[in-house]
């Protein structure tokens, strides 16, 4: 027997819009608990994984990074100022611009960030290459929908 949602273009459970949304909201809320601790959101956390891959950055390119509008980036990099992990300066190539650079703290922050992946995979339960298999799948849906 056919299940009805098959043939229903718009039933829910049908939507990859649904289920991003659902996975998304599942898959921070494995992270909030790790995170707590180290005083950090989740979009805080991209911010710091962004420094401590390629800090000093400026404000324009930690946004093409994240993929996040400039206006969002800023109250999340005044509050990461504001517990000390990082330090806004105007670069000095360019005075119009921003440059983020780590503090001290937000550097040694990362020895602890490095316990956070392999407790996200292990809460999952699911194989590291099945997570890897779905990361590729993910990235290409993302370009597809910047085409």
């Amino acid at each position: 027997m056919s299940d009805p949602a098959d043939s229903d273009p718009l039933a829910l459970e049908q939507q990859v819009c649904f289920a991003l949304s659902v996975a998304a909201r599942s898959v921070v809320a494995i992270y909030r608990p790790l995170l707590e601790p180290m005083g950090l959101t989740h979009p805080q956390y991209l911010v710091m994984l962004a420094l401590w891959q390629h800090a000093p950055l400026s404000v324009r390119r930690l946004s093409e990074l994240l993929q996040l509008d400039p206006g969002t980036l800023s109250p999340l990099l005044k509050r990461l100022e504001s517990i000390g992990y990082l330090r806004r300066e105007r670069d000095p190539a360019d005075e119009r611009s921003l440059a983020i650079t780590l503090t001290e703290r937000g550097r040694a922050l990362r020895s602890d960030a490095e316990r956070i992946p392999p407790a996200v995979v292990e809460r999952l339960g699911i194989p590291l290459q099945e997570l890897r298999t779905v990361h590729e799948a993910l990235t290409r849906v993302i370009a597809a929908a910047h085409r």
